[in-house]
């Protein structure tokens, strides 16, 4: 039997990824002959765990916080959703030891929403929350989706117009309007509202005004399990419709995946089977 081809996840955390489940089930389901594993990177470390894991003939790896820009930075190469959100979370290491950064974040989002949850997004109105690396991994892909609108707002308003700008240029050739908005200023006029925000995480504030959530819109929060449930309550009390993130984290995973091994996995089947063990682990 052949050795296995060796894949990795970066991150600190790490313990808790899902990750290496999702990637070995997409293996199984694919017949690809591959290993994955989840590695803990030093906080002011993580190029050096790069090559390290590159010396033992690493192929591909994903990178997830704290390590997304430094990702991008390591990198020979980069894919342009990487230039403008300028962080990456998936790496292609060649032959030669040569990297090439892609971000696949926004694919996965995209891919949820449309495919999964069955929400068009071509000519829709879209509000995005936060302006960090989250939602500027995102908006590149999200314009690409051509909404007739995608509104991005933050609590620093600085950050949200610095990131209308880096991608307006896109958005003037995929005939988008963006705009970045101040917060007392949002309507009900959105048909998706898409939490980038770590509100959720941190158990803070719902990152949304009062009376923003228009009924029947989706309003997707890109945390998953406990750390997404108060919010997406309150969405559900409002009348709109909630869904978490775990679909993107399956996606955005596929997409790497592809990147990779040239082969599409199953994603719906796999992330029905993680969203059954998820529940079976709570129960």
């Amino acid at each position: 039997m052949t050795t296995p081809d060796n894949y990795c996840v970066f991150g600190n955390p790490i313990g808790h990824s899902r990750s290496p489940w999702i990637h070995q089930r997409f293996a199984q389901l694919t017949g690809q002959n591959l290993d994955y594993q989840a590695r803990l990177a030093p906080l002011d470390g993580f190029a050096d765990s790069l090559r390290d894991f590159i010396a033992q003939g690493g192929k591909g790896a994903n990178v997830t916080v704290p390590f997304k820009h430094d990702a991008a930075r390591c990198a020979h190469t980069c894919s342009q959703r990487v230039v403008l959100a300028g962080a990456a979370n998936t790496l292609l290491i060649s032959a030669d030891g040569q990297i090439h950064a892609d971000n696949t974040d926004g694919l996965g989002l995209v891919a949820d929403i449309t495919h999964n949850a069955g929400v068009a997004l071509a000519g829709a109105d879209i509000l995005l929350v936060g302006a960090g690396g989250a939602a500027a991994g995102v908006l590149g892909p999200l314009l690409q989706a051509q909404p007739r609108s995608i509104t991005v707002c933050n609590r620093t308003a600085a950050k949200a117009q610095a990131l209308v700008a880096r991608h307006q240029a896109l958005a003037q050739q995929q005939n988008v309007q963006l705009l970045a908005q101040e917060q007392q200023a949002l309507d009900r006029d959105f048909s998706v509202i898409i939490n980038a925000t770590a509100a959720s995480l941190s158990g803070g504030a719902v990152p949304v005004p009062e009376g923003s959530v228009r009924p029947g819109a989706l309003v997707y929060d890109m945390m998953y399990g406990p750390a997404a449930e108060g919010f997406l309550d309150w969405v559900w009390q409002q009348g709109g419709i909630a869904r978490d993130g775990l679909g993107m984290l399956v996606e955005q995973a596929a997409a790497a995946f592809a990147l990779w091994r040239g082969v599409q996995p199953p994603s719906a089947q796999v992330l029905d089977e993680l969203r059954d063990l998820l529940l079976a682990q709570q129960a």
